[in-house]
């Protein structure tokens, strides 16, 4: 095996980053995880996430973990409520007969955050994950690195993994290009005991999701299994707006009067999502990496996850693809195919780059539409009843997504080599 008596580091202790460990330790690896939290329950998990057959349920398969995902995820938690900005239902998923299962190529299964981390968490042999190591530079050794993290730690090893998200320290090792804005920012926030707090928007999810559309806003918001909802609110910005605008992200009252502002022509009940105290709000600027990235790759250091490819969630992808990454790098990592790491990492990387090309590019489309005019007809179009709505919505879909790219490519090309093609 490749990388047999090799010490890996993994650099960040999310779903990519943790799949990763649970698979390289099935292959008898001398694994450790670097979380910066100081501990495992230091602070709240984010929303729910749907999984994928070929991606994040390949990956828990291989890990043999699919039997505690099956015992943890949240049926009825997938379905979904389309509705306008006046909160009019539109579309209920829950009223649609709906029999996929596991197997079923179309079946996502929702689980939260919190209990899918904790299934890959003790998975993992006792100290895996060390805690309260946020790590402030990486330095090469001879063949090796070393790390060292703020809390005045050090340690060497032979292989690096950056699983450390959208900020990532280790990329810059891995490659230079950098991610761009998309135009949209996010608004994120959490509502505790949402039955309480925001009773009126609790009973309109129904366990599920709700999907709000208008004057070229979103507003998503998810169940969580704890009695609380997430939601984030999307809409059009300058790059810099979350520290230009004045807004203090901790005062709810200024968020209020902000979604009032800005989403004024929206109903008030979705106000019930600003007014508790206890509600945490995180702005997020969101940005993409290039779609067509790539890098001379090394011997001993890679990306995973948003450290590789950072993209907007509006194609819910960004979880199940930094979990197949993980499944991915592991088998090549522990195969007797390459001649060494080099070639391993190099096949990873031109796989997953292939992948977030076609990915990113779907994902960039989605943040697009649903951001537009006729964003509620467009989502409609797609799950609602008419087979010719959605043959037309998907079409469309594929000619932006697949011919649009291929041709926009073909025009690189003088004009005899474009007429041959089509």
């Amino acid at each position: 095996m490749l990388i047999k008596g090799k010490k890996i580091a993994i650099i960040g202790g999310g779903p990519g980053g943790l799949t990763l460990a649970r698979l390289l330790q099935l292959k008898g690896v001398d694994v450790v995880v670097y979380e910066r939290d100081a501990s495992k329950n230091i602070r709240t998990q984010g929303g729910a996430l749907d999984l994928h057959k070929e991606s994040g349920l390949a990956a828990l398969t291989k890990a043999g973990l699919l039997e505690a995902f099956k015992a943890n995820f949240r049926p009825g938690a997938d379905k979904i409520r389309i509705v306008d900005n006046r909160a009019n239902l539109r579309y209920d998923e829950h009223e649609a007969e709906k029999s996929q299962s596991f197997g079923d190529k179309h079946f996502r299964p929702e689980i939260d955050r919190g209990p899918l981390r904790d299934i890959l968490l003790d998975s993992l042999k006792s100290g895996t994950v060390v805690y309260a190591s946020h790590l402030v530079s990486l330095e090469a050794n001879g063949n090796s690195w070393r790390l060292d993290f703020r809390n005045g730690n050090s340690t060497n090893a032979d292989i690096v993994i950056g699983a450390d998200g959208a900020d990532s320290r280790v990329r810059a090792f891995v490659t230079d290009i950098r991610p761009f804005y998309s135009g949209l920012t996010m608004v994120e926030g959490s509502v505790y005991n949402s039955e309480k707090t925001a009773p009126v928007i609790h009973a309109l999810l129904k366990g599920g999701k709700i999907f709000a559309f208008g004057n070229e806003k979103t507003l998503i918001v998810s169940s969580k299994g704890d009695g609380s909802l997430g939601f984030a609110t999307g809409c059009k910005t300058d790059e810099s707006w979350s520290s230009a605008s004045g807004i203090d992200f901790k005062d709810h009252s200024q968020l209020l009067a902000w979604f009032k502002n800005e989403f004024s022509e929206w109903n008030s009940l979705w106000h019930e999502l600003f007014e508790s105290e206890t509600t945490i709000f995180t702005p997020r600027p969101q940005y993409c990496m290039p779609l067509d990235q790539t890098w001379k790759s090394k011997s001993n250091i890679t990306v995973i996850g948003d450290a590789a490819h950072l993209m907007p969630p509006y194609a819910g992808e960004g979880v199940n693809m930094a979990m197949l990454d993980a499944l991915e790098l592991s088998e090549f990592l522990t195969s007797d195919r390459f001649k060494d790491t080099r070639a391993a990492i190099s096949k990873y990387e031109t796989r997953m780059q292939k992948r977030f090309s076609k990915v990113g590019e779907h994902t960039l489309f989605n943040t697009h539409w649903m951001h537009s005019a006729k964003a509620l007809e467009k989502m409609l179009g797609m799950f609602g009843d008419s087979i010719w709505k959605k043959l037309i919505f998907i079409s469309g879909m594929w000619f932006n997504v697949t011919l649009k790219p291929f041709l926009r490519r073909a025009m690189r090309f003088d004009v005899s080599q474009l007429l041959y093609i089509l």
